[in-house]
């Protein structure tokens, strides 16, 4: 799938960042939800960074997720949008172990 992008409201139409340029972004995280669909598919909230500060980095480059790295390069100063991210373009599957439980370990 990769990303999908609805705008929620246009940006300036002008400039738009390029691979490398420093960006700040606002951001809420929300599962895919298909019972959501009135709401773009936003089921629970998992990370936002609504009252921590914006979110600051280098686009295009790999330090963010790939769904980020694309999305975020088709849009124009301070447009609004829903990116919808397939897992592949997100974290995907993870190995994951468990190492230890309140200070006892495997």
């Amino acid at each position: 799938m990769g990303v999908d992008k609805v705008v929620l409201e246009e940006g300036n139409g002008v400039d738009k960042p390029s691979k490398g340029d420093e960006v700040t972004i606002e951001y809420t995280g929300n599962l895919y939800d298909e019972d959501q669909a009135d709401n773009h598919y936003r089921g629970t909230q998992f990370d936002s960074s609504v009252g921590r500060g914006d979110f600051r980095t280098q686009i295009g480059v790999g330090k963010v997720i790939r769904g980020w790295d694309e999305g975020v390069t088709t849009m124009t100063l301070g447009e609004k949008s829903v990116l919808t991210i397939s897992s592949d373009y997100a974290y995907g599957d993870r190995l994951v172990e468990l190492k230890g439980i309140n200070g006892k370990t495997a």
